[in-house]
């Protein structure tokens, strides 16, 4: 049979190989970090035997940007909980867009990136889902353009500000 098809009945101790819930003040803090911004897993291989999924948070400090990184071969969401958030990307950091809470963030494999808080009152919260049950963090040394290019969402739906 393929990964995909469910255990035989009775072959999986459901009580200990089950759902996992993992309690807000339990996060571990073990994690690659990048400067100007704390990550703590909730959900990883080590933690709970994740295999396919990364999961915690991201918190960014009033008036705080992180060192530019990537992920490497992983796709990121970042949900904003609380706070406003400012992405800079691309090979010299010239490109930039917000997000505050209740939106969503998707940066793709390889993607030079730094998260920015664009408050100088209140911490950037976030919870940060990755595709893969590691945390992989490459920190860059980039230097930055002056002058980062405002990117909006723009597609059928989502018409270019006026």
């Amino acid at each position: 049979m393929g990964d995909d098809a469910p255990p035989a009945a009775g072959t999986v101790d459901w009580k200990l190989n089950g759902v996992r819930v993992i309690k807000g003040d339990q996060p571990d803090t073990n994690t690659p970090h990048t400067p100007g911004m704390n990550r703590a897993a909730a959900v990883n291989a080590a933690r709970v035997g994740a295999q396919k999924i990364w999961a915690g948070t991201v918190n960014i400090h009033a008036n705080a940007k992180t060192g530019a990184h990537h992920h490497g071969a992983l796709e990121s969401v970042i949900y904003v909980l609380r706070g406003k958030a400012r992405m800079r990307w691309g090979h010299r950091l010239e490109f930039v867009a917000e997000a505050e809470a209740g939106d969503f963030i998707f940066v793709p494999p390889y993607v030079p990136h730094q998260e920015i808080n664009a408050s100088a009152h209140e911490t950037l919260e976030c919870v940060l889902v990755r595709s893969d049950n590691e945390a992989v963090v490459v920190n860059l040394d980039i230097e930055p353009a002056e002058q980062p290019e405002a990117v909006f969402w723009v597609d059928p739906i989502h018409k270019p500000p006026s």
